[in-house]
């Protein structure tokens, strides 16, 4: 159990890899901000069926001392999904989507340097290598 989350992760790129084209497919005839409307009115619906399964109440949480980090980490959210879906809607998932993919690189930066997570030549051969390959695929 030491690397479920290699196994979550493995999950959670397989359902990520559907978001892009289906949302593509939707936004034939339904406004970006629609789309994110309703697509996070089914996740927050699945959330909140999880909670319930698991018994487990949000009012705890909502006088914790990380609740600031949560309410910026929605606000970043809602900003980047409204721009990701928008962005979907109105150019080739083939550029877009590698665009969005720094995310990634720009993440495994921070966690290097706001908390203190190892990095390596291989590792940085490896972010090389994505961000060249999003240019590549973007241009």
């Amino acid at each position: 159990m030491a690397r479920r989350y290699l196994v979550l992760s493995v999950i959670a790129f397989g359902a990520y890899s559907l978001v892009a084209p289906l949302l593509k497919i939707a936004m034939e005839t339904i406004p970006s901000t629609m789309a994110v409307f309703l697509s996070n009115v089914v996740m927050f619906s699945l959330l909140a069926a999880a909670l319930v399964y698991a018994r487990t109440s949000p009012i705890p949480y909502l006088t914790h001392p990380k609740l600031p980090h949560i309410i910026a980490w929605g606000v970043v959210l809602a900003i980047g999904l409204l721009a990701y879906y928008r962005a979907l809607a109105l150019g080739p998932i083939s550029v877009v989507v590698p665009i969005y993919g720094l995310f990634i690189a720009v993440s495994s930066g921070i966690g290097v340097v706001a908390f203190g997570e190892s990095v390596t030549r291989r590792k940085i051969a490896g972010v090389g290598m994505a961000i060249l390959a999003i240019v590549l695929m973007s241009i």
